[in-house]
């Protein structure tokens, strides 16, 4: 994510949204109502979208009984959703960013009512109708996080300690999202609970349009007319001559395909060896959302006082090794019940950190282009993870694949130590302190 400058929109077209201002933008209470609209919006969009992952399949399920129908319907949402990410935010850039995260509610409305209207119609429509609300999601949820920037700089808030807060909320839709869906499709069936997901769509997309209005001085300059693919390039080559987000964003990547392996199949194995029942997955899975909720209401505190880089490597460590080493070495369940609380409380504060930086090192045309790329990799090292992890169950057994998977985590956390010493200098130098971000107090 990154930050607006203050500007005026490119001759010959309009201010995107929002009120024209005339001088510095207000803070307070008042100019606080777009952010806390946009965080809430946000927050239904995310529930709503996780209703769908269980409902849909759950749709194809009862109508198909074919398991491998159900995997379709998740590939049908995610690569669509990763693709647009990458190429579809330079059209979202043209169309205006408050107006693309409208469509993609408007739309995601549409394609919801379809398949509940037509849960029979078969799965050429389902399909179709999860890959549109993929694409536009990719795109949308894009646009969402640059509009961020120029309601928290009006608000008066520190754009480290909101983006922790963005970030926790978020997690916590999550996690609340599927057993809400789930009790939505035992109470209401599956259509009605599909019908109750567009509606929330609808929602979203009010309160954007009617609440988020950020001052068009804030909001992003308009990018000159350019070629599709010179739009494109544009992002990567910005994201290839960061250095320091570069290399953090390699770190995520290697630890994601880690992390989606041990989620995946490490956990799940050692659960059935050394347990023998599946109810203890709930639990290592439940420590770990607890002690990431925690830890992020103590960075929340905290944020603006840690040295980012520093506190990013040693979070994103011991997000993935505690708990890793724990299912490779012992056989106590309480002992990796408490490692695995401990890496979610450190993870929780590598997003937030790594946002924080985006939105202060991507030029503000550049946005929403750079956003979409760096969820595209980063989302990335899962599927390569979860087939990387299964070839080395397969091969080397349960217990060396954890430690072999321990030993790439800890390598991929110690890439800062491969910098030249002038170039370690120059990152801590950029990261160490918290940059004021706001146009007023600070709360």
């Amino acid at each position: 994510m990154s930050r607006p400058r203050p500007g005026a929109p490119e001759t010959g077209t309009a201010p995107e949204t929002g009120t024209p201002s005339t001088g510095t933008p207000s803070t307070g209470r008042g100019s606080r109502v777009g952010l806390v609209a946009l965080v809430v919006s946000g927050i239904v969009s995310a529930l709503g979208s996780q209703v769908s992952l269980v409902a849909i399949p759950w749709l194809v399920l009862t109508t198909t009984g074919d398991v491998t129908q159900m995997a379709l319907v998740v590939v049908a949402r995610m690569v669509p959703y990763l693709l647009a990410g990458l190429f579809g935010t330079p059209v979202a850039d043209r169309f205006g960013i408050r107006r693309g995260a409208i469509a993609a509610d408007v739309v995601c409305v549409f394609t919801t009512a379809m398949i509940a209207a037509e849960a029979q119609a078969g799965m050429p429509l389902i399909l179709a109708m999860v890959a549109i609300s993929g694409a536009v999601r990719g795109v949308g949820d894009r646009t969402r996080n640059v509009l961020l920037r120029p309601l928290v700089e009006a608000a008066g808030v520190r754009m480290s300690r909101m983006t922790a807060v963005h970030n926790g909320l978020g997690n916590l839709s999550m996690l609340v999202g599927a057993p809400i869906g789930g009790l939505l499709v035992y109470w209401l069936g599956v259509q009605q609970a599909l019908w109750v997901d567009a509606a929330s769509f609808a929602v979203c997309a009010l309160i954007v349009a009617v609440w988020v209005r950020p001052s068009a001085e804030l909001m992003p300059e308009r990018p000159a007319a350019e070629p599709y693919l010179d739009a494109v390039r544009g992002g990567v080559r910005h994201l290839r001559g960061d250095r320091l987000l570069l290399l953090m964003l390699t770190m995520i990547v290697l630890t994601n395909m880690v992390n989606q392996a041990n989620s995946a199949l490490f956990v799940p194995l050692w659960v059935e060896r050394v347990l023998g029942t599946p109810a203890a997955l709930g639990t290592l899975f439940g420590a770990f959302a607890a002690g990431a909720l925690v830890g992020n209401l103590v960075f929340i505190g905290l944020a603006p006082r840690l040295p980012r880089f520093l506190t990013f490597t040693v979070c994103l460590a011991l997000g993935g090794l505690p708990r890793l080493l724990g299912l490779g070495l012992s056989d106590d369940l309480i002992l990796v019940l408490a490692l695995t609380a401990v890496s979610g409380l450190a993870m929780s504060a590598v997003n937030p950190i790594f946002g924080a930086l985006l939105f202060e090192r991507v030029p503000n045309e550049l946005q929403t282009r750079v956003f979409g790329l760096v969820a595209t990799i980063s989302f990335a090292g899962f599927p390569v993870g979860g087939v990387l992890g299964g070839w080395a169950v397969t091969g080397l057994g349960v217990t060396t694949a954890v430690l072999l998977g321990a030993g790439v985590y800890l390598v991929a956390t110690m890439l800062p130590l491969l910098l030249t010493g002038a170039e370690t200098r120059t990152a801590a130098q950029a990261t160490t302190t918290q940059p004021t971000t706001t146009t007023g107090p600070a709360s």
